[in-house]
């Protein structure tokens, strides 16, 4: 017979019917992740107005080109600098520069804080939902099952699988659009400066590609290890504290605290490989 302790077999990293389940907790605030979604979208070319707001102040300040007249976001930023009183001379239109990039941080941390705390309300109303899901199933199982499953086992799924799908709707669902729309950006700035350059800059995302898959599937398993091993910890602590009496009254402490301590080096191993992915 298999030890109780050992987790169960590990089913697909990726299932679509089991991410479809998910989902459904995110449908009754829908409205919350479509207020992140919006904002995350909008951060993106907030945060990204660094470089532009660097080439538009050479261009037209530092060092301007009288071939290559200013066009574009350029040709807007001195429109909008000569309409404030900031074109007279370079010092002010640097001077301009400087005030539009902080007026962007500000708007960026702004919308981003924004975000921030949408995304943190979902993500805490559905695990209440999910842990009150859970905690009623268990009360409707077998009295078998509680003897094939250790309680550690079980507060496990209430408590650090359930954090790491709060981790999955708050910082993954959501932040892969916010991802998406970054690059969006990028790219089509890359091509509006030197489209040759761009296409030069593409041609390591093939190695990248690699590279990105080589550390998910390593990554992956890392993680279940240690999700294996937090879930044996919490097993083996519940039914030894619950059952401490016992252990000290046949005289058990240093045999099950070689135990423990296997258990423990086998947590500290899986979480150190997890270093080097």
């Amino acid at each position: 017979m298999a030890d109780h302790h050992e987790e169960e077999v590990l089913g697909k990293a990726y299932d679509a019917r089991l991410m479809r389940r998910l989902l459904t907790y995110l449908w009754p605030y829908k409205w919350h992740a479509l207020t992140s979604l919006v904002l995350t979208i909008l951060s993106a070319p907030l945060v990204l107005t660094g470089p532009p707001l660097t080439k538009a102040a050479i261009d037209l300040f530092l060092a301007p080109d009288p071939s290559k007249p200013p066009s574009g976001f350029a040709l807007f930023l001195k429109h909008l600098a000569d309409r404030c009183g900031f074109g007279g001379s370079a010092y002010q239109g640097i001077a301009f520069i400087a005030i539009v990039f902080l007026l962007a941080n500000i708007a960026a941390f702004a919308v981003q804080y924004t975000q921030a705390i949408v995304m943190q309300m979902m993500g805490q109303y559905i695990m209440y939902d999910l842990r009150k899901e859970i905690f009623a199933r268990l009360q409707k199982l077998s009295v078998q099952f509680y003897d094939r499953n250790p309680v550690g086992r079980l507060m496990t799924r209430l408590t650090t699988d359930v954090d790491a799908l709060n981790e999955m709707f708050t910082a993954g669902v959501i932040a892969i659009f916010g991802d998406l729309a970054m690059i969006f950006y990028i790219v089509i700035w890359m091509f509006e400066v030197n489209w040759h350059l761009a296409l030069v800059s593409f041609a390591i995302l093939p190695l990248l590609a690699v590279l990105t898959t080589w550390f998910r599937l390593g990554a992956r398993s890392s993680f279940r290890e240690v999700r294996v091993r937090i879930a044996r910890i919490n097993a083996f602590l519940q039914e030894h504290i619950t059952g401490m009496p016992v252990v000290q009254l046949f005289n058990r402490e240093e045999k099950e605290m070689r135990k423990f301590d296997n258990i423990n080096q086998a947590h500290r191993k899986a979480n150190i490989d997890t270093i080097f992915y």
